[in-house]
């Protein structure tokens, strides 16, 4: 038997969609009440801290699936982990040719009022990524440091690819991106 999944993790399922379709200010409570069918009266049960709390963590719970996706990667050789790498983000980055964007992205291009919360949580993100990476690359044999500086390189080709695509309304950037990430090994 399988359950359907709780409201609160409908909310943010439509809350990581809506990051990637509208960036945090054009995210509305409406769009996310509608995608995920909850009670106007959810957002507030679910989420007392209203829009910044919801944003904040679906942006956390889609990090840990992409962390998740990072941390499973093949770590044979480094290439392999890069391969790994170049096939896993592949879709995301075709959504970006659509008109899509990272939902992490998204909390760091905010002006958050002042308050930085959300360029944090987007930093943690990042940060939580990157250290996937580097532990795949070095399980692949490469020494700590050059694990962390491609993996970090790997993630700002990744956040620049999203950019170019989305611009592009094509994948080909992606696929420039791909062919010299594979040369970096």
């Amino acid at each position: 038997m399988t359950t359907s999944p709780s409201t609160r993790a409908r909310m943010l399922d439509a809350a990581v969609d809506g990051l990637r379709r509208h960036g945090v200010a054009g995210m509305s409570f409406t769009d996310v009440l509608a995608a995920s069918g909850a009670a106007r009266g959810a957002i507030y049960h679910h989420f007392p801290g209203g829009k910044a709390q919801l944003v904040a963590e679906a942006a956390r719970a889609n990090a840990g699936q992409v962390r998740h996706v990072f941390a499973s990667l093949p770590a044979d050789t480094p290439g392999a982990v890069v391969d790994g790498f170049v096939e896993a983000v592949r879709p995301a980055v075709a959504g970006s040719s659509a008109g899509l964007g990272c939902a992490v992205a998204a909390l760091s291009l905010d002006d958050d009022r002042g308050n930085y919360t959300l360029r944090r949580a987007a930093s943690t993100a990042f940060e939580s990524w990157t250290n996937a990476l580097a532990e795949r690359l070095s399980t692949a044999g490469l020494p700590t440091s050059e694990a962390t500086d491609l993996a970090t390189t790997l993630l700002a080709m990744l956040e620049g690819a999203h950019i170019l695509c989305r611009a592009a309304g094509s994948l080909e950037p992606y696929e420039r991106i791909a062919r010299t990430a594979r040369t970096l090994v």
